[in-house]
């Protein structure tokens, strides 16, 4: 017999009353935490190490002027986007798993990285265009990639593994674009385009910051504001739809907020693999709630890409690796074990 979850009724003034998953809650807490200590950690490593006490100190306008030009100019803003690209990749990899009822819907299976990465190698290889370019021509790739997919997999509707299997369609044909975009690069521009494939955090700054975090500004309260539609949603099209929900509006308007965020967290940092696919499974998981879990997930993923581009600087040495080299192999380890239990619980 299970235990009932606790839950916590709290009522506002007007008459307002929300329910709160305790549990929930306590797991979006202990992540941002999580997500907070590894930031402060991150800032003080590299060549010129900074204890997590003077990072602090530095940070609230107390440092002296060479951990100032550290700390603000040099490795905050790297860790930033590290925690925006982290938290996008998250909530917009629970968007597609939520929207698809499928495990596997997430932004990587689905072709959404891929589909930025031929934006940015066209602009690299075809234009030889500046960094700011690229950015540009990754998010315009994402873009229109999610809306191929989208009327690819439209009929009456989007299904769940229709949209999942569209996506894979979709993915192996843009992939198949950007290896021969490779092929008619020169040596400078192929291996500007490799580095770049790789998913790093190497070199941002505050120009990649202000963006990211407008975007997040306004697309995860709107998110967040059609959770309840989307929870509804699981319950199948008819059931939501006579509860009230308009279904096509609110998985056409998270589509393009899963589309908007992922393809910015790609332009920001190339397409950093895999997270989309397990933050919102490794939340699920640690909420044990059935529902999308957007909050979690979006803890979730920029605890783990922060910590993965610490484990990037410091598990090898010298050999500083690109995050998306780490996130690509504990992915890969954790698709193939979510394969086998699918499989083996007899939904694929």
């Amino acid at each position: 017999m299970k235990t009932p979850r606790a839950h916590r009724v709290l009522r506002t003034p007007g008459g307002l009353s929300v329910r709160v998953d305790v549990r929930a809650l306590t797991v979006v807490g202990l992540l941002l935490v999580a997500a907070l200590a590894a930031s402060v950690v991150l800032i003080g490593t590299g060549d010129f190490p900074i204890p997590a006490a003077d990072v602090l100190k530095t940070l609230a306008g107390d440092g002296n002027a060479g951990q100032e030009f550290i700390v603000t100019e040099l490795r905050l803003p790297r860790v930033l986007v590290g925690l925006l690209v982290g938290a996008s990749l998250g909530l917009g990899g629970a968007l597609f798993q939520a929207i698809s009822r499928n495990p596997l819907g997430s932004p990587d299976v689905l072709g959404l990285g891929q589909g930025a990465t031929a934006g940015a190698l066209t602009v690299i290889v075809l234009m030889s265009g500046s960094s700011t370019q690229v950015t540009v021509g990754a998010l315009v790739g994402g873009l229109a990639t999610g809306l191929a997919i989208y009327l690819l997999a439209w009929k009456r509707g989007v299904h769940g593994y229709r949209l999942v299997l569209v996506g894979i369609g979709v993915s192996a044909m843009v992939t198949a674009v950007n290896g021969y975009l490779l092929t008619k690069a020169d040596l400078v521009d192929a291996t500007r385009a490799v580095v770049w494939m790789t998913g790093s955090l190497n070199g941002r700054d505050w120009s990649q910051v202000w963006p990211l975090l407008g975007l997040c500004a306004v697309l995860v309260p709107l998110v967040l504001a059609n959770a309840r539609g989307l929870r509804m949603m699981e319950m199948g099209d008819d059931v939501s739809g006579a509860l009230g929900v308009r279904v096509e509006r609110v998985r056409a308007l998270l589509m393009v907020a899963a589309v908007l965020l992922t393809a910015a967290a790609t332009a920001a940092a190339g397409p950093v693999s895999f997270v989309a696919l397990t933050a919102p499974q490794l939340a699920r998981r640690l909420t044990r709630s059935p529902g999308p879990n957007l909050l979690p997930s979006l803890c979730m993923g920029a605890a783990l890409l922060v910590t993965a581009d610490w484990v990037s600087q410091r598990a090898f040495g010298a050999d500083q690796l690109p995050v998306g080299v780490i996130t690509g192999v504990l992915g890969g380890v954790y698709l193939l074990w979510l394969l086998v239990t699918e499989r083996k619980a007899g939904r694929i």
